[in-house]
């Protein structure tokens, strides 16, 4: 994956003010830099490059290395990037777009508070009476926004989207939006992208993909035909367990993309200076921490397939998972989440958590530790998911160590 950026060296930055395609790999940036002696260059970057380059906007006079962190709520009219008030956009939220829509190969990003605030203001977005086909496995912070905010604005069917005539018979005359998600959470089922693609532009709908498992090192659904990409950026783009975010890449900035836009403006769900900075931060070193974590995954997936105590493991990267050729063909890796059965029922489950010591029995993911948890009980009572079904976010510790701690607690 390569990028090429033209840009003059100067003092001070005033805009990223174009995008534009190199044969069939990524999108340029063109970064224009306000100077009385204008010396450009093109070169050329890799997404690692980008990732660290890009959404680092060092526009101080002094010669910092890193961005500064911009508190001030309100703007001088007339100033050179626009900014008005910091609900609306401020420097630092700023260069956090730039980044996230390039990473994803989007046209623009929106961030936003929280993953949850992204999703819901997608469905804000909907005209009244709209229809939603979305997975029956999916994640049900979201699952409750559809059903419970939106009842009686709009309608949803849930359907085992990784069934291609499950999800053709879903489709009704007033259905405006196809929402993946792939891998899916918790169960990690995997969606053709491509042909839910082709379903949503016959029905002249949108199709929204939550990329948060995957992240766009691993997965671009813009590439495969998604109109717009959702992350819960709380998750792998911090890191670190310490950033609460969310954001909407979108393919095209078109008018529907104009409301979800109004929806973040008006709503005012935005991030902080100072989230926005350490989330920019943290996506420097995106592509090296997923390398780690689909790694631990991998060797994880494998050791818990041949335990006896094990039911069923849940993990795209193994030949076994029944929709592992998709996997292959749409993801360049296979991420770093894992879940599997333990035999027996919830009891069972619960007693092999509370004799792990590396894995944290916590909600969430992404972070660098490695965190436990039995999705049923978080879900409550109304949950799909098997009572016995542990999800694994697999972190950075030594491999060793945590197959070493999950053979223990096992027994």
């Amino acid at each position: 994956m390569e990028i090429v950026v033209e840009s003059s060296i100067s003092p001070r930055l005033f805009g990223l003010i174009q995008l534009y395609f190199v044969g069939s790999t990524f999108f340029s940036w063109l970064l224009y830099l306000a100077s009385s002696q204008f010396s450009t260059h093109l070169f050329a970057m890799k997404f690692e490059t980008l990732t660290i380059h890009l959404g680092n906007g060092t526009h101080e006079s002094h010669g910092a290395v890193v961005q500064p962190i911009t508190l001030s709520t309100t703007f001088e009219h007339g100033n050179e990037a626009g900014m008005l008030y910091s609900r609306a956009n401020n420097p630092n939220r700023h260069s956090l777009e730039q980044v996230l829509a390039a990473m994803e190969k989007g046209e623009d990003a929106a961030a936003f508070s929280s993953g949850n605030a992204a999703g819901t203001a997608v469905y804000q977005a909907l005209a009244p009476g709209s229809h939603i086909v979305a997975p029956d496995d999916m994640y049900h912070g979201l699952h409750n926004s559809m059903v419970q905010l939106f009842a009686g604005i709009h309608e949803v069917t849930f359907v085992d989207m990784s069934d291609l005539e499950a999800v053709k018979n879903a489709i009704r005359s007033n259905t405006a939006l196809f929402w993946v998600e792939s891998p899916s959470n918790p169960l990690l089922k995997i969606t053709d992208i491509r042909r839910i693609s082709a379903l949503a532009k016959a029905q002249g709908a949108l199709l929204a993909c939550d990329n948060t498992f995957a992240t766009p090192v691993f997965q671009n659904p813009i590439d495969l035909g998604a109109d717009i990409v959702m992350h819960s950026s709380t998750k792998y783009f911090g890191g670190h367990s310490d950033i609460l975010g969310g954001a909407l890449v979108t393919a095209k900035k078109d008018a529907f993309w104009e409301k979800i836009r109004n929806v973040q403006r008006i709503g005012g769900a935005v991030p902080s200076p100072t989230d926005c900075y350490y989330l920019t931060r943290s996506i420097r070193t995106l592509a090296y921490r997923m390398k780690g974590h689909a790694s631990n995954a991998k060797a994880l997936a494998e050791f818990l397939v041949s335990h006896g105590q094990v039911e069923k493991v849940y993990y795209p990267g193994l030949a076994s998972h029944p929709n592992h050729t998709v996997a292959a063909q749409q993801m360049h890796g296979f991420g770093g989440m894992v879940s599997f059965t333990v035999k027996g029922g919830a009891a069972d489950a619960d007693r092999v958590l509370s004799k792990l010591r590396f894995f944290a029995n916590a909600t969430s993911l992404g972070g660098v530790e490695s965190l436990i948890e039995r999705r049923a009980a978080v879900e409550g009572p109304n949950t799909t998911t098997p009572e016995n079904l542990l999800r694994v976010s697999v972190g950075l510790e030594h491999i060793d160590d945590l197959i070493e701690d999950m053979e223990r607690a096992l027994g």
